[in-house]
């Protein structure tokens, strides 16, 4: 039986989990996740823990912050004026908003902080700086 490798297409059903038991995605009722291994198409982790399964076979991968969403940066965390949010947005603690860099490209910020002058605004991925884990099922390997 064939393993899975380096430019195989595969397709895979998996839950994501923390450490606590929280998922936090999974492709239950979805299609199954088609990708490349080794093109970048999923976070590092994933792609490692998948190379070497064949099909029909269920395992977890556990994966590094490192090779997740990495690590968490408190450069990445940074205070604006009240002034500088749209009026129009009821600012609450977790919400998510996109914010426009001086070179025209759009970045999701959550919102981590409200006083009454300022908002602290998070850039860092949701999950960055947290072990993943997967409960992965490779499907089908489509080419290799």
């Amino acid at each position: 039986m064939t393993e899975a490798k380096i430019n195989d297409k595969v397709k895979v059903h998996y839950k994501g989990f923390l450490q606590d038991g929280t998922t936090f995605d999974s492709s239950e009722n979805r299609q199954p996740l088609e990708f490349t291994i080794g093109h970048g198409m999923v976070i590092p982790g994933f792609e490692k823990g998948v190379i070497g399964m064949r099909e029909g076979d269920t395992k977890v991968i556990a994966i590094d912050a490192e090779d997740a969403y990495g690590l968490y940066r408190d450069d990445l965390v940074g205070v604006v004026d009240r002034s500088r949010i749209p009026e129009d947005i009821n600012l609450e603690i977790g919400m998510v908003l996109q914010v426009r860099s001086p070179e025209g490209g759009v970045t999701n910020v959550t919102v981590s902080r409200i006083t009454g002058t300022d908002v602290t605004l998070d850039m860092n991925h949701p999950l960055a700086g947290k072990e993943l884990l997967f409960e992965v099922t490779l499907v089908q390997i489509l080419q290799h």
